[in-house]
This record gives structure tokens, sequence and C-alpha cells, in this order.
């Protein structure tokens, strides 16, 4: 009997560990909400990005800078430029009023607008050779002007692009200190400044 008792027991415990109801499985769905982490909001690195603007800048000034979104600067390379080719067709009609003026002097005619009215000249044949030498070396940094600006209208859009691109930390600040000095108890003032590369 005993031996009857433990087997009824022992079918009985077996039973019950294995049968499982329904009610017994406890499942639980769970939903999650997913975030998009704003804070480290990182673009792809364009490594073509700079070579494009520099060559949108040297196909057509200021379109670099276009394509960079700064569009403030395209003003000051057309004022640049402009003001460079200005001055270079100023100098050159200088150039040829003095040339001219020296050229009918060397023939012996004694009309040119530089000459005056009585017998002797106002401005002598020296001092318009001066003058041909000032207008021309003029001219030349006229040109020279205006390359400068066409040359760093194409370096501002290369190295904005590249600058653009760079990724600086929000933790840059520079806050002001008061230190007081616990020996001498006397008050130190110092500047801080907080940078932190990530």
């Amino acid at each position: 009997m005993k031996s009857r008792l433990l087997y009824i027991l022992f079918i009985l415990t077996a039973t019950s560990l294995f049968a499982q109801t329904p009610d017994s499985l406890n499942v639980s769905r769970e939903e999650v909400l997913v975030v998009q982490d704003t804070i480290n909001n990182k673009q792809s690195y364009d490594p073509l990005a700079p070579s494009r603007a520099a060559f949108y800048s040297a196909v057509l000034p200021g379109l670099g800078q276009a394509y960079n979104k700064k569009y403030w600067k395209i003003p000051i390379i057309y004022a640049g430029m402009a003001t460079g080719v200005y001055f270079y067709i100023q100098n050159d009609k200088d150039y040829d009023r003095f040339r001219d003026a020296y050229k009918r002097r060397l023939a012996g005619f004694t009309d040119d607008e530089f000459y005056g009215s009585g017998t002797t000249p106002v401005i002598s044949d020296d001092r318009l050779i001066d003058a041909q030498i000032s207008a021309q070396k003029n001219k030349d940094i006229s040109i020279i002007v205006s390359l400068a600006f066409y040359l760093v209208n194409i370096i501002d859009a290369n190295v904005d692009a590249h600058l653009s691109q760079y990724n600086v930390s929000d933790d840059l600040t520079l806050s002001p200190n008061l230190y007081v000095d616990p020996i001498s108890t006397q008050a130190n003032y110092s500047l801080s400044f907080k940078f932190n590369l990530k």
C-alpha cells in the first residue's frame, strides 16, 4: 500500500509539473518606442564636395559659394574682380593718351592735350615717358588684383566646403572663474576654456 501511495503521489506531481494550462502561460507583449537621437545627427562625409565646389568656382566665379550656400560672398567676389577690370580699362586709356601725345611730339607736332597754349610744353617729354611707365605698371597691378580675387574665390570655395563638413562639438565654452587662494586669501581671476573633441 505504501508503494501504491507513492506511485499515485508520483503521478500527480508529474502530471502537475508537465501539464500546463493556457492560463498558466503568461505571454506579454511589450511595445518599445525608438526615438532617433537628434543630438548626434551626423551627416555622411562627402570627400568630393571640396573639389566640386572648387571646380564650380573655377568655371563661374561665385558658383562654388552658391554650392556651399554662402551667398553673401558672391557680391564681394564680383566687386573685387570688377574693380580690377575697371582700373585696368582706366589705366589703359591713360596709357594710350600719354603714348599718343608722346608720339605726336616725336613727329614734331605741338597740338597735343599736354602741350598747352604757349611755346613751351606744360608737361615735358620725360614726364610723358614716366606717365606711360606708371600707367603700364598700374595696368599690371589691376590684372593681378582681378586674378587674385578669382583665385581667392576658388580657394575659399574649397576650404569652406572642407570646413562645413567638420563637426565642432557643442562643448566649447569660455567662462570666467574666481578662485580664492587659501594661503594668501587673495582672489585670483582666470578665464576657463573648455574644448571637447569627440
